[in-house]
């Protein structure tokens, strides 16, 4: 029996691991579920384990490495989340007049032909240049210049009011065209 090989047992280290994971996190749920998720990783790669490698010290490892990238998800969520709160409010406090005029802009732009619309938004949003944006549509940059021209135009004409670009654009209800407020 001693010839044999001994088998994966991680069962006899749970108390071990137990322990460890308590002094990192505190809190024995928190261990629980600490090393939970290192025995799962450690069956995962089951295979890298060395034959005759200490057992106890590589799952030992796992838990360490599996709390780390526990605190470093933890640490990068946070951030997230601050970052989505001061998102949060930023958009609280805008202008709602602004908030209207870039939805007018935008369906201005969305009221644009195909053609016009594609190629302005592959130079003017995507930063492509006027010759790979050709290429990506497969026209002739003269072609490609001549619709951004058009387009830009079009978008003009509507930031100066010569016409509307989009039948959906507000109105002044109640009141005269001639009345300004």
């Amino acid at each position: 029996m001693s010839n044999k090989r001994q088998p994966f047992d991680v069962l006899a280290q749970l108390s071990s691991l137990r322990r460890y994971a308590r002094s990192l996190v505190r809190h024995p749920d928190d261990a629980e579920d600490l090393v939970h998720d290192a025995l799962v990783r450690a069956f995962e790669r089951k295979a890298t384990f060395r034959t005759g490698g200490n057992l106890r010290n590589w799952l030992l490892s796992i838990v360490h490495n599996t709390h780390i990238d526990r605190l470093r998800r933890a640490k990068s969520l946070d951030r997230r989340h601050d970052d989505a709160a001061y998102l949060i409010d930023t958009v609280e406090q805008a202008d709602p007049n602004h908030s209207i005029r870039l939805k007018q802009l935008r369906d201005a732009f969305h009221g644009l032909p195909d053609e016009q619309r594609d190629a302005l938004h592959l130079v003017a949003i995507e930063g492509l240049s006027y010759q790979e944006a050709a290429n990506a549509l497969s026209i002739p940059v003269g072609t490609l210049m001549s619709r951004i021209s058009r387009a830009r135009e079009k978008l003009r004409d509507f930031e100066e009011g010569r016409r509307s670009a989009n039948p959906t654009h507000l109105k002044i209800i109640g009141g005269g065209r001639d009345e300004t407020r």
